[in-house]
């Protein structure tokens, strides 16, 4: 990301910074790969070491199925009716050592503040509006946000009033930037990229809160949730200043790179993390050679396991599927259109298909609770009748 700085502070850093009746701010480095990284520096009303209790809350990770054939995957997430806040409503579907996949219905603000402390998440807003705050400020979300927050970083997401907001999360255990090939030596955005920093939301306003009394921040860490109570309101923050902080990205800013014949996923790339990518389906013109055919050809996903969320339109080279549907296309078999649907895209001008693609280097183990969502019949869908 780059540059920003928000509320008061000092000229230089770790210099004396006072408040008006004379006690010092609290400074904070945070910090990135040992202060190698990207970094910001924030300056607290109180102590952030200040806690009155730790508590063990519980694991947090998912039980996967042991064994299962290898086939293609479908499961229905608006099958998941539960709803509750953005941590206690998790439903984890798949994932691995690299990052957790789930969904969220969210009904309901977060009843205690939370931060990740194994790596960044990503929460991209199916539907529904509100607001995350943080302590790095607050952002306003909409349909179609992805929001990335950071490791570390205190939040609570509340949803609008009489809005129910549905998230597809990703919970990685490493960065989450913007692909390494739109970057250049600086970090910038080249011209190429299908997005740039002015399509990109950080904070809109930091409101600092210097309350005491009992709060509770739940951590994510080691496999575990810990329970922290602090004599203090977390978001107590005056000012701060960096390139590590959360941010937004609409999927409606993507701006999609076609051709005269079908272009590789690879296009779509939108984020990407250790072992894994995120890419943006959005509508967009197909491909415009005479004798192009706009649907994807089959092919193999040798080293990567490819999801797909499907978040609006008719996704034109499947079947069966529901907004909301996540499809898993493992490595080792090919994939591709179901029957029928190569030939009816033959001609086809356009595309108004909207969907989010997660592509892991490392196989995805599905959650054993997902199977009560699946659709077991998706493997033989390639039947042709």
């Amino acid at each position: 990301m780059y540059y920003r700085k928000m509320g008061t502070i000092p000229a230089k850093r770790h210099t004396i910074f006072k408040k008006e009746d004379g006690s010092l701010f609290r400074e904070q480095v945070m910090g990135t790969k040992g202060f190698s990284g990207t970094q910001s520096t924030l300056y607290h009303h109180y102590m952030p070491t200040e806690v009155a209790k730790s508590e063990l809350a519980g694991k947090y990770l998912p039980e996967y199925e042991e064994d299962h054939p290898l086939s293609h995957r479908h499961f229905y997430t608006d099958k998941l009716e539960e709803s509750s806040d953005a941590l206690t409503g998790r439903h984890y579907l798949l994932g691995n050592d690299d990052l957790l996949i789930g969904a969220i219905n969210v009904s309901k603000p977060m009843e205690s503040f939370y931060r990740n402390g194994d790596g960044d998440e990503m929460l991209y807003i199916h539907y529904g509006s509100g607001k995350l705050e943080t302590m790095f400020g607050t952002i306003t979300y909409r349909p179609g946000d992805y929001v990335v927050i950071p490791i570390g970083t205190i939040y609570r997401l509340v949803p609008d009033a009489g809005q129910e907001t549905k998230i597809l999360l990703v919970e990685s255990f490493s960065e989450i930037t913007t692909p390494r090939r739109y970057r250049n030596e600086y970090g910038q955005l080249l011209e190429h990229s299908p997005f740039c920093e002015r399509d990109i939301r950080g904070p809109e306003v930091l409101e600092t809160h210097d309350d005491r009394g009992e709060y509770q921040v739940m951590t994510k860490s080691r496999g575990y949730l810990h329970a922290h109570l602090l004599y203090h309101h977390p978001l107590d923050v005056v000012g701060w200043d960096g390139y590590l902080y959360p941010w937004a990205f609409n999927i409606s800013d993507f701006e999609p790179i076609t051709g005269r014949i079908h272009q590789p996923p690879p296009v779509h790339q939108t984020f990407e993390g250790d072992n894994f990518v995120v890419c943006s389906f959005v509508p967009r013109l197909y491909d415009y050679h005479p004798e192009a055919i706009p649907a994807p050809y089959y092919h193999s996903n040798v080293n990567s396991d490819e999801l797909l969320y499907y978040v609006a339109g008719n996704f034109m080279s499947r079947k069966g599927i529901k907004e909301g549907s996540i499809t898993l296309h493992p490595s080792g078999i090919p994939h591709g259109p179901h029957p029928g649907k190569t030939e009816a895209s033959i001609g086809k001008k356009e595309t108004l298909e909207l969907a989010v693609m997660i592509d892991t280097f490392k196989p995805l183990k599905v959650v054993k609770k997902a199977t009560a969502i699946e659709d077991e019949n998706y493997m033989f869908s390639w039947i042709q009748e």
